[in-house]
Protein backbone atom coordinates (compact mmCIF):
# COMPACT_ATOMS: atom_id res chain seq x y z
CA UNK A 1 0.00 0.00 0.00
CA UNK A 2 0.98 3.41 -0.38
CA UNK A 3 0.91 5.65 2.30
CA UNK A 4 0.04 9.20 0.24
CA UNK A 5 -2.94 7.63 -1.18
CA UNK A 6 -4.68 7.89 2.60
CA UNK A 7 -3.14 11.02 3.72
CA UNK A 8 -5.93 13.01 2.24
CA UNK A 9 -9.10 10.84 3.39
CA UNK A 10 -12.26 11.01 0.74
CA UNK A 11 -15.93 10.22 1.79
CA UNK A 12 -16.98 6.72 2.79
CA UNK A 13 -18.08 4.34 5.79
CA UNK A 14 -21.45 3.85 6.31
CA UNK A 15 -22.84 5.11 9.18
CA UNK A 16 -25.68 4.20 11.36
CA UNK A 17 -27.42 5.50 14.35
CA UNK A 18 -27.82 1.93 16.67
CA UNK A 19 -29.71 1.49 19.74
CA UNK A 20 -27.55 -0.39 22.77
CA UNK A 21 -30.67 -2.05 23.86
CA UNK A 22 -32.78 -3.50 21.13
CA UNK A 23 -29.80 -3.26 18.55
CA UNK A 24 -32.60 -1.39 15.98
CA UNK A 25 -30.32 0.98 13.68
CA UNK A 26 -31.55 3.95 11.41
CA UNK A 27 -29.95 5.78 8.82
CA UNK A 28 -27.91 8.90 9.91
CA UNK A 29 -30.03 11.41 7.47
CA UNK A 30 -31.60 13.01 10.26
CA UNK A 31 -31.31 14.22 14.31
CA UNK A 32 -31.87 11.34 16.53
CA UNK A 33 -31.09 10.90 20.28
CA UNK A 34 -33.15 8.03 21.76
CA UNK A 35 -34.10 4.80 19.88
CA UNK A 36 -37.67 5.28 18.34
CA UNK A 37 -38.82 1.58 19.17
CA UNK A 38 -37.30 1.55 22.83
CA UNK A 39 -36.11 4.64 24.00
CA UNK A 40 -32.48 3.47 24.15
CA UNK A 41 -29.56 5.51 23.94
CA UNK A 42 -28.08 5.45 20.23
CA UNK A 43 -24.31 5.30 19.37
CA UNK A 44 -23.14 5.74 15.71
CA UNK A 45 -22.11 2.33 13.97
CA UNK A 46 -20.13 2.06 10.87
CA UNK A 47 -21.44 -0.80 9.02
CA UNK A 48 -18.45 -0.67 6.94
CA UNK A 49 -15.51 -0.40 10.12
CA UNK A 50 -13.92 -4.18 8.37
CA UNK A 51 -12.86 -2.08 5.04
CA UNK A 52 -10.32 -0.70 7.99
CA UNK A 53 -9.11 -3.93 8.25
CA UNK A 54 -7.35 -4.38 5.43
CA UNK A 55 -5.09 -1.52 6.17
CA UNK A 56 -2.38 -3.02 8.58
CA UNK A 57 -1.95 -1.53 12.37
CA UNK A 58 1.58 0.11 11.05
CA UNK A 59 0.02 1.76 7.71
CA UNK A 60 -2.43 3.47 10.47
CA UNK A 61 -0.17 4.76 12.90
CA UNK A 62 2.21 6.27 9.78
CA UNK A 63 -1.05 7.74 8.01
CA UNK A 64 -2.24 9.53 11.74
CA UNK A 65 1.47 10.92 12.38
CA UNK A 66 2.06 12.27 8.62
CA UNK A 67 -1.50 13.67 8.60
CA UNK A 68 -0.22 15.75 11.58
CA UNK A 69 2.47 17.77 9.11
CA UNK A 70 -0.16 18.72 6.49
CA UNK A 71 -1.51 22.25 5.96
CA UNK A 72 -5.35 21.16 5.58
CA UNK A 73 -7.49 22.47 8.20
CA UNK A 74 -10.27 20.39 8.10
CA UNK A 75 -7.56 17.81 9.71
CA UNK A 76 -5.50 19.92 11.88
CA UNK A 77 -7.70 18.95 15.14
CA UNK A 78 -10.13 16.09 15.70
CA UNK A 79 -10.54 15.12 12.30
CA UNK A 80 -7.34 14.24 11.82
CA UNK A 81 -8.79 10.94 12.44
CA UNK A 82 -11.41 11.10 9.86
CA UNK A 83 -12.20 7.59 9.67
CA UNK A 84 -12.54 6.92 12.79
CA UNK A 85 -15.47 9.70 13.31
CA UNK A 86 -17.62 11.16 10.78
CA UNK A 87 -15.97 9.43 7.19
CA UNK A 88 -19.34 10.41 5.36
CA UNK A 89 -18.62 13.89 5.50
CA UNK A 90 -16.93 15.70 2.93
CA UNK A 91 -13.36 17.43 3.83
CA UNK A 92 -14.98 21.19 3.32
CA UNK A 93 -17.61 20.72 5.48
CA UNK A 94 -15.29 20.02 8.36
CA UNK A 95 -15.64 22.95 11.35
CA UNK A 96 -12.10 23.72 12.50
CA UNK A 97 -11.86 26.26 15.40
CA UNK A 98 -8.35 25.31 16.91
CA UNK A 99 -9.80 22.73 18.64
CA UNK A 100 -7.90 19.04 19.54
CA UNK A 101 -4.06 18.41 19.79
CA UNK A 102 -3.82 19.41 23.12
CA UNK A 103 -0.48 19.27 25.22
CA UNK A 104 0.35 16.07 27.86
CA UNK A 105 2.44 17.61 30.29
CA UNK A 106 4.67 15.80 32.57
CA UNK A 107 4.15 16.97 36.84
CA UNK A 108 7.31 17.79 37.66
CA UNK A 109 9.05 15.77 40.77
CA UNK A 110 7.71 17.41 44.05
CA UNK A 111 3.97 17.27 42.39
CA UNK A 112 5.01 13.29 41.22
CA UNK A 113 5.79 12.32 45.29
CA UNK A 114 2.51 14.20 46.49
CA UNK A 115 0.09 12.34 44.17
CA UNK A 116 2.28 9.63 44.81
CA UNK A 117 3.82 8.46 41.25
CA UNK A 118 4.87 9.94 38.23
CA UNK A 119 1.88 10.97 36.16
CA UNK A 120 0.79 12.91 32.59
CA UNK A 121 -1.67 15.79 32.65
CA UNK A 122 -3.56 16.21 29.38
CA UNK A 123 -4.92 19.77 29.29
CA UNK A 124 -7.80 19.65 27.24
CA UNK A 125 -8.39 23.11 28.52
CA UNK A 126 -6.72 24.85 25.88
CA UNK A 127 -9.15 23.79 23.41
CA UNK A 128 -11.17 27.26 21.90
CA UNK A 129 -13.59 27.53 24.82
CA UNK A 130 -11.22 26.49 27.04
CA UNK A 131 -12.65 22.82 27.82
CA UNK A 132 -12.80 19.84 26.40
CA UNK A 133 -16.41 19.85 25.06
CA UNK A 134 -15.17 21.55 21.79
CA UNK A 135 -13.37 17.91 20.57
CA UNK A 136 -17.31 16.62 20.55
CA UNK A 137 -18.83 20.35 19.75
CA UNK A 138 -16.56 19.76 16.40
CA UNK A 139 -17.70 16.71 15.08
CA UNK A 140 -21.88 17.35 16.08
CA UNK A 141 -22.01 21.09 14.74
CA UNK A 142 -20.14 19.70 11.51
CA UNK A 143 -22.88 17.22 11.01
CA UNK A 144 -25.40 19.93 11.61
CA UNK A 145 -22.83 22.30 9.11
CA UNK A 146 -22.78 19.09 6.61
CA UNK A 147 -26.87 18.44 6.79
CA UNK A 148 -27.65 21.89 6.17
CA UNK A 149 -24.91 22.17 3.05
CA UNK A 150 -26.23 18.47 1.72
CA UNK A 151 -29.02 17.42 3.21
CA UNK A 152 -31.48 20.15 2.49
CA UNK A 153 -31.87 21.62 6.21
CA UNK A 154 -32.88 24.90 6.07
CA UNK A 155 -32.74 25.75 10.11
CA UNK A 156 -31.52 24.46 12.65
CA UNK A 157 -31.87 25.83 16.56
CA UNK A 158 -29.29 24.17 18.36
CA UNK A 159 -29.69 23.74 22.14
CA UNK A 160 -28.12 22.12 25.17
CA UNK A 161 -28.31 22.21 28.77
CA UNK A 162 -25.38 22.79 30.65
CA UNK A 163 -23.68 23.79 33.83
CA UNK A 164 -21.32 25.90 31.76
CA UNK A 165 -18.44 24.81 29.63
CA UNK A 166 -21.28 22.89 27.18
CA UNK A 167 -23.13 25.77 26.61
CA UNK A 168 -19.70 27.85 25.83
CA UNK A 169 -18.29 25.06 23.56
CA UNK A 170 -21.98 24.69 21.68
CA UNK A 171 -22.31 28.63 21.75
CA UNK A 172 -19.09 29.09 20.09
CA UNK A 173 -19.30 25.96 16.98
CA UNK A 174 -22.89 27.29 16.42
CA UNK A 175 -22.35 30.80 16.03
CA UNK A 176 -19.48 29.76 13.50
CA UNK A 177 -22.20 28.66 10.84
CA UNK A 178 -24.82 31.52 9.46
CA UNK A 179 -26.66 33.09 11.76
CA UNK A 180 -30.43 32.49 9.62
CA UNK A 181 -29.74 29.38 9.15
CA UNK A 182 -28.62 28.17 13.29
CA UNK A 183 -30.07 29.86 16.71
CA UNK A 184 -27.94 28.41 19.56
CA UNK A 185 -30.12 28.29 23.06
CA UNK A 186 -28.82 27.24 26.34
CA UNK A 187 -30.62 26.51 29.29
CA UNK A 188 -28.24 26.92 32.44
CA UNK A 189 -28.75 26.30 36.35
CA UNK A 190 -29.51 29.72 37.67
CA UNK A 191 -26.68 30.77 40.34
CA UNK A 192 -24.69 27.56 39.56
CA UNK A 193 -22.60 28.35 36.89
CA UNK A 194 -19.66 30.29 37.36
CA UNK A 195 -19.23 34.19 36.06
CA UNK A 196 -16.84 33.41 33.65
CA UNK A 197 -18.54 30.09 32.11
CA UNK A 198 -21.71 32.44 32.00
CA UNK A 199 -19.86 35.29 29.62
CA UNK A 200 -19.32 32.62 27.51
CA UNK A 201 -22.58 31.96 25.72
CA UNK A 202 -23.56 35.68 25.74
CA UNK A 203 -20.33 36.34 24.55
CA UNK A 204 -21.44 34.13 21.45
CA UNK A 205 -24.83 35.67 20.88
CA UNK A 206 -26.47 32.81 22.33
CA UNK A 207 -30.20 33.03 23.71
CA UNK A 208 -29.00 31.72 27.86
CA UNK A 209 -32.17 30.84 29.29
CA UNK A 210 -31.78 30.04 33.46
CA UNK A 211 -33.71 28.03 35.51
CA UNK A 212 -34.10 27.14 39.03
CA UNK A 213 -32.56 23.93 40.50
CA UNK A 214 -29.79 21.90 39.38
CA UNK A 215 -28.24 20.57 35.90
CA UNK A 216 -30.39 17.86 36.01
CA UNK A 217 -33.71 19.70 35.82
CA UNK A 218 -32.23 21.52 32.58
CA UNK A 219 -31.20 18.49 31.50
CA UNK A 220 -34.78 16.64 31.97
CA UNK A 221 -36.23 19.93 29.88
CA UNK A 222 -33.91 19.44 26.55
CA UNK A 223 -34.61 15.75 26.67
CA UNK A 224 -38.33 16.33 26.58
CA UNK A 225 -37.80 19.30 24.20
CA UNK A 226 -35.71 17.26 21.82
CA UNK A 227 -38.42 14.08 21.90
CA UNK A 228 -41.14 16.40 20.96
CA UNK A 229 -40.00 19.26 18.54
CA UNK A 230 -37.71 19.90 15.94
CA UNK A 231 -34.71 20.85 17.85
CA UNK A 232 -30.73 19.67 17.80
CA UNK A 233 -29.44 18.51 21.04
CA UNK A 234 -26.18 19.37 21.67
CA UNK A 235 -25.29 17.11 24.80
CA UNK A 236 -23.60 14.07 25.40
CA UNK A 237 -26.89 12.08 24.83
CA UNK A 238 -26.40 13.07 21.05
CA UNK A 239 -23.93 10.62 19.66
CA UNK A 240 -22.75 12.68 17.33
CA UNK A 241 -20.98 14.66 20.37
CA UNK A 242 -19.32 11.34 21.37
CA UNK A 243 -17.61 10.70 17.92
CA UNK A 244 -15.74 13.66 18.53
CA UNK A 245 -14.64 13.35 22.04
CA UNK A 246 -13.56 9.95 21.10
CA UNK A 247 -9.95 11.71 19.81
CA UNK A 248 -9.02 12.06 22.74
CA UNK A 249 -8.20 8.46 23.49
CA UNK A 250 -6.51 8.61 19.69
CA UNK A 251 -4.03 11.56 20.88
CA UNK A 252 -3.54 10.05 24.26
CA UNK A 253 -2.04 7.04 22.47
CA UNK A 254 -0.62 8.94 19.48
CA UNK A 255 1.57 10.97 22.10
CA UNK A 256 2.56 8.22 23.75
CA UNK A 257 3.62 6.35 20.52
CA UNK A 258 1.03 4.07 20.04
CA UNK A 259 2.31 1.64 23.31
CA UNK A 260 -0.84 1.62 25.98
CA UNK A 261 1.28 -1.44 27.51
CA UNK A 262 0.16 0.08 31.44
CA UNK A 263 -1.78 2.69 30.77
CA UNK A 264 -4.34 4.15 33.33
CA UNK A 265 -6.15 7.16 32.14
CA UNK A 266 -7.44 9.02 34.69
CA UNK A 267 -11.15 10.76 34.24
CA UNK A 268 -13.71 12.68 35.98
CA UNK A 269 -17.12 11.37 35.37
CA UNK A 270 -20.29 14.10 35.23
CA UNK A 271 -22.26 13.21 32.91
CA UNK A 272 -20.62 10.21 31.57
CA UNK A 273 -20.20 11.15 28.10
CA UNK A 274 -16.85 11.71 28.17
CA UNK A 275 -15.69 8.69 29.97
CA UNK A 276 -18.25 6.83 27.32
CA UNK A 277 -16.17 8.37 24.19
CA UNK A 278 -12.64 7.55 26.21
CA UNK A 279 -13.57 3.89 26.34
CA UNK A 280 -14.58 3.76 22.28
CA UNK A 281 -12.23 5.39 21.59
CA UNK A 282 -9.44 3.34 23.12
CA UNK A 283 -11.69 0.22 21.60
CA UNK A 284 -11.30 1.46 18.05
CA UNK A 285 -7.41 1.53 18.44
CA UNK A 286 -7.75 -1.94 19.43
CA UNK A 287 -9.91 -3.36 16.83
CA UNK A 288 -7.53 -1.54 13.79
CA UNK A 289 -4.96 -3.90 16.21
CA UNK A 290 -3.21 0.05 16.34
CA UNK A 291 -2.32 -0.27 20.52
CA UNK A 292 -1.66 -3.27 21.95
CA UNK A 293 -3.99 -2.86 25.03
CA UNK A 294 -6.87 -1.54 26.37
CA UNK A 295 -5.65 0.91 29.03
CA UNK A 296 -7.42 1.25 32.83
CA UNK A 297 -9.78 3.59 32.79
CA UNK A 298 -10.20 5.42 36.58
CA UNK A 299 -13.11 7.59 37.22
CA UNK A 300 -13.65 10.02 39.47
CA UNK A 301 -16.62 11.75 41.48
CA UNK A 302 -17.15 14.12 44.45
CA UNK A 303 -19.01 12.84 47.42
CA UNK A 304 -21.62 15.09 46.47
CA UNK A 305 -22.56 13.84 43.49
CA UNK A 306 -21.62 9.89 43.03
CA UNK A 307 -24.31 7.81 41.16
CA UNK A 308 -21.78 5.90 39.25
CA UNK A 309 -19.11 5.13 42.45
CA UNK A 310 -21.90 3.86 44.26
CA UNK A 311 -23.19 1.59 41.62
CA UNK A 312 -19.57 0.56 41.11
CA UNK A 313 -19.19 -0.39 44.83
CA UNK A 314 -22.90 -2.21 45.14
CA UNK A 315 -24.16 -3.35 41.55
CA UNK A 316 -27.41 -1.10 41.71
CA UNK A 317 -27.77 1.98 39.76
CA UNK A 318 -29.74 4.99 41.46
CA UNK A 319 -29.77 8.66 40.78
CA UNK A 320 -29.01 11.24 43.62
CA UNK A 321 -29.65 14.14 45.11
CA UNK A 322 -26.65 16.12 45.06
CA UNK A 323 -25.34 18.39 46.91
CA UNK A 324 -22.94 21.97 46.02
CA UNK A 325 -19.45 21.19 44.73
CA UNK A 326 -16.61 22.92 43.51
CA UNK A 327 -16.45 20.39 40.47
CA UNK A 328 -19.27 22.03 39.51
CA UNK A 329 -19.38 21.10 35.54
CA UNK A 330 -19.57 17.64 37.15
CA UNK A 331 -22.29 18.23 39.87
CA UNK A 332 -24.96 15.43 37.86
CA UNK A 333 -26.88 13.12 40.12
CA UNK A 334 -28.26 11.61 36.93
CA UNK A 335 -25.69 11.10 34.39
CA UNK A 336 -27.54 10.41 30.86
CA UNK A 337 -24.80 7.91 29.08
CA UNK A 338 -24.71 6.22 32.06
CA UNK A 339 -26.36 2.88 30.51
CA UNK A 340 -23.21 3.01 27.79
CA UNK A 341 -20.79 3.10 30.49
CA UNK A 342 -22.44 -0.21 32.55
CA UNK A 343 -22.82 -1.93 28.34
CA UNK A 344 -18.89 -1.27 28.03
CA UNK A 345 -17.88 -1.75 31.32
CA UNK A 346 -19.47 -5.40 31.39
CA UNK A 347 -18.78 -5.99 27.67
CA UNK A 348 -14.87 -5.01 27.63
CA UNK A 349 -13.71 -3.23 30.35
CA UNK A 350 -15.04 -5.22 33.55
CA UNK A 351 -11.60 -5.54 35.63
CA UNK A 352 -10.07 -2.77 33.70
CA UNK A 353 -12.81 0.20 35.14
CA UNK A 354 -12.32 1.43 38.61
CA UNK A 355 -14.30 4.15 40.38
CA UNK A 356 -12.82 6.27 42.69
CA UNK A 357 -14.43 9.11 45.18
CA UNK A 358 -13.00 12.16 46.41
CA UNK A 359 -14.08 14.67 49.07
CA UNK A 360 -14.99 18.47 48.20
CA UNK A 361 -11.46 19.55 50.71
CA UNK A 362 -9.22 16.68 48.54
CA UNK A 363 -10.48 18.24 45.12
CA UNK A 364 -9.85 21.99 46.11
CA UNK A 365 -6.14 20.60 46.96
CA UNK A 366 -5.85 18.52 44.26
CA UNK A 367 -6.79 21.90 42.01
CA UNK A 368 -4.50 23.94 44.47
CA UNK A 369 -1.33 22.08 44.76
CA UNK A 370 -0.82 21.16 41.37
CA UNK A 371 -1.36 24.35 40.38
CA UNK A 372 1.30 25.59 42.75
CA UNK A 373 3.67 23.43 40.67
CA UNK A 374 3.06 24.82 36.89
CA UNK A 375 0.11 23.56 36.18
CA UNK A 376 -3.52 25.00 34.94
CA UNK A 377 -6.29 22.60 35.91
CA UNK A 378 -9.87 23.20 36.88
CA UNK A 379 -11.72 22.02 39.99
CA UNK A 380 -12.70 19.10 37.71
CA UNK A 381 -8.97 18.43 37.04
CA UNK A 382 -8.09 18.91 40.94
CA UNK A 383 -10.87 15.91 41.32
CA UNK A 384 -9.31 13.84 38.52
CA UNK A 385 -5.60 14.54 40.17
CA UNK A 386 -7.31 13.59 44.02
CA UNK A 387 -8.60 10.35 42.74
CA UNK A 388 -5.49 9.49 41.38
CA UNK A 389 -3.58 10.02 44.42
CA UNK A 390 -6.30 8.12 46.23
CA UNK A 391 -6.37 5.18 44.41
CA UNK A 392 -2.25 5.16 44.55
CA UNK A 393 -2.87 5.73 48.00
CA UNK A 394 -5.44 2.99 48.66
CA UNK A 395 -3.90 -0.11 45.92
CA UNK A 396 -6.40 0.65 43.44
CA UNK A 397 -3.59 1.12 41.04
CA UNK A 398 0.34 -0.29 41.31
CA UNK A 399 2.24 2.33 39.80
CA UNK A 400 5.03 0.33 38.91
CA UNK A 401 5.85 -0.30 35.00
CA UNK A 402 2.43 1.89 34.55
CA UNK A 403 2.05 5.04 32.33
CA UNK A 404 -0.50 7.81 34.50
CA UNK A 405 -2.49 9.95 32.12
CA UNK A 406 -5.09 12.46 33.87
CA UNK A 407 -7.66 14.39 32.38
CA UNK A 408 -8.05 18.22 32.94
CA UNK A 409 -11.53 19.20 31.22
CA UNK A 410 -10.98 22.92 31.16
CA UNK A 411 -9.00 25.91 32.06
CA UNK A 412 -8.47 27.13 35.54
CA UNK A 413 -9.48 30.16 34.83
CA UNK A 414 -13.49 28.97 34.26
CA UNK A 415 -13.27 28.01 37.75
CA UNK A 416 -10.73 30.99 39.76
CA UNK A 417 -13.99 31.89 41.65
CA UNK A 418 -13.90 28.81 43.58
CA UNK A 419 -9.99 29.57 44.19
CA UNK A 420 -11.03 33.33 45.13
CA UNK A 421 -13.49 31.72 47.57
CA UNK A 422 -10.65 29.10 49.13
CA UNK A 423 -8.34 32.06 49.48
CA UNK A 424 -10.98 34.08 50.90
CA UNK A 425 -12.77 31.21 53.53
CA UNK A 426 -15.58 32.60 50.92
CA UNK A 427 -17.22 28.95 50.95
CA UNK A 428 -21.59 28.64 51.52
CA UNK A 429 -21.73 26.11 54.40
CA UNK A 430 -23.35 23.56 52.07
CA UNK A 431 -19.77 22.80 50.18
CA UNK A 432 -18.50 21.72 53.34
CA UNK A 433 -14.92 23.16 52.08
CA UNK A 434 -12.19 23.65 55.26
CA UNK A 435 -9.66 25.42 54.24
CA UNK A 436 -6.27 24.94 54.70
CA UNK A 437 -4.21 28.27 55.91
CA UNK A 438 -0.67 26.50 53.87
CA UNK A 439 -2.53 26.38 50.45
CA UNK A 440 -3.86 30.21 50.79
CA UNK A 441 -2.78 32.96 48.70
CA UNK A 442 -3.42 36.83 48.96
CA UNK A 443 -2.24 39.86 47.70
CA UNK A 444 0.22 41.86 50.23
CA UNK A 445 -0.27 45.63 49.60
CA UNK A 446 2.61 47.70 50.00
CA UNK A 447 3.43 51.62 49.67
CA UNK A 448 4.85 52.27 46.26
CA UNK A 449 8.37 52.31 47.59
CA UNK A 450 11.28 49.94 46.53
CA UNK A 451 13.03 50.49 50.10
CA UNK A 452 10.06 49.30 51.39
CA UNK A 453 9.50 46.30 48.94
CA UNK A 454 12.53 45.11 49.51
CA UNK A 455 12.81 46.13 53.30
CA UNK A 456 9.58 43.40 52.89
CA UNK A 457 11.27 40.92 50.74
CA UNK A 458 14.17 40.77 53.10
CA UNK A 459 16.43 41.91 50.94
CA UNK A 460 20.03 42.69 51.13
CA UNK A 461 21.86 46.01 49.74
CA UNK A 462 24.72 45.66 46.95
CA UNK A 463 27.75 46.39 48.24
Amino acid sequence: MRIEEFLIPKPGGDLKYECIGCCSSYPLDRFLYTCPQCGGLLRIEDSGFERLLEVPPEGWREIFDRRRLLRIDALKGVFLFYELILPVVPLEDVLYLGEGQTPMVRANEELSRWVGAPFQIKYDGLNPSLSFKDRGMASAVTFVNYMIKRRGVERVLGICASTGDTSAAAALYLAYLPRDRVYPVVLLPEGRVTPAQLSQPLGSGALVIEIPGVFDDCMRIVEELAANYEVCLLNSKNPLRILGQKTYAYEVAQQLGWDTSGLVVVVPIGNAGNVVAIMEGFLDLRRLRIIPELPVIIGVQSEHANPVALWHRTGTYTPVDVKPSVAQAAMIGNPVSFPKVKKLVEEHYRERFQVVEVTEDEIMEGMLVTNRHGHVVCTQGGEAVAGLRKALKEGIVDPQGKTLVVKSTAHHLKFANFQQMYFESGFPEGYRVNIREDLRNRPVKLPPSAEEIARFLGLEPRR
